[in-house]
């Protein structure tokens, strides 16, 4: 490896953990390691970490400088606390979890036994395929840790292409949920329209709402949040003419 690069395993092979192993990878990183518990998991371990072999937790905490945990949010305390107790945690070992619930509190067991703990929390909504690594770059990333620890965390998502924004311990669970509500809530009337338009026998519903729905969100966005909604305005069709 080259000066200052780090030995990685990656705990959880999920839509997260195998795209950032992959882009820790792209820069020279080693990935030692990747646990995969079903077979979707394995695929996509295969698909962006080719060559790497599949290991227990335990054995990826042992081998490992930097371990990524991105498990399940409900899975991350009991997974840490876990390998605290056989005593897995290493001194001076980089521990990363990519939780939106969870600060760097999930991380004590580890930090206990002198483990150097970061939450990092990239502003995306996966897929689990190489396109999240074109989406990635340029992707805000919320990060907390310890106040020697922040450089790490910030060095590492920049290295990743993406950019950081350091959040408080009381801050990151906060704002993760206030995300993840925003993800839910656009997923959920997205599909729901596109179910609408499909029961009228339109063969491409996305084609047809996707140029709307892009310039909705970046209106939204580029008003901010202090402008109120103005409804349909600027839309064609009924009321699209409202001033």
């Amino acid at each position: 490896m080259k000066p200052g690069r780090l030995g990685i395993g990656v705990i959880g092979a999920g839509r997260v953990g195998a795209v950032l192993g992959a882009a820790l990878r792209a820069v020279g990183h080693s990935v030692v390691g990747v646990s995969a518990i079903s077979e979707q998991s394995r695929d996509r371990a295969a698909a962006l970490l080719p060559g790497v072999p599949l290991l227990e937790p335990a054995e990826i905490v042992e081998r490992c400088e930097l371990v990524v945990i991105a498990v399940p949010d409900d899975d991350l305390v009991p997974l840490v606390q876990g390998l605290a107790d056989l005593k897995h945690w290493q001194t001076g070992q980089i521990v990363l979890h990519t939780s939106g619930r969870h600060g760097i509190a999930a991380l004590a067991p580890a930090a206990a036994r002198g483990a150097v703990c970061l939450a990092v929390h990239p502003v995306l909504a996966f897929t689990g395929m190489s396109l999240d690594l074109t989406r990635l770059t340029g992707a805000m990333v919320a990060v907390t840790a310890p106040a020697a620890f922040l450089p790490i965390a910030q060095a590492l998502v920049v290295e990743m292409g993406a950019e950081p924004v350091a959040l408080s311990e009381e801050e990151f669970p906060v704002v993760g949920g206030i995300l993840a509500r925003a993800r839910e809530d656009i997923d959920r009337i997205v599909r729901q329209a596109l179910r609408r338009l499909a029961d009228q026998d339109l063969e491409e519903p996305a084609r047809l709402a996707g140029p709307l729905v892009r310039a909705v969100l970046e209106n939204a966005l580029a008003a901010g949040p202090e402008r109120p909604s103005t409804g349909f305005t600027g839309l064609t069709g009924p009321d699209g003419g409202r001033q």
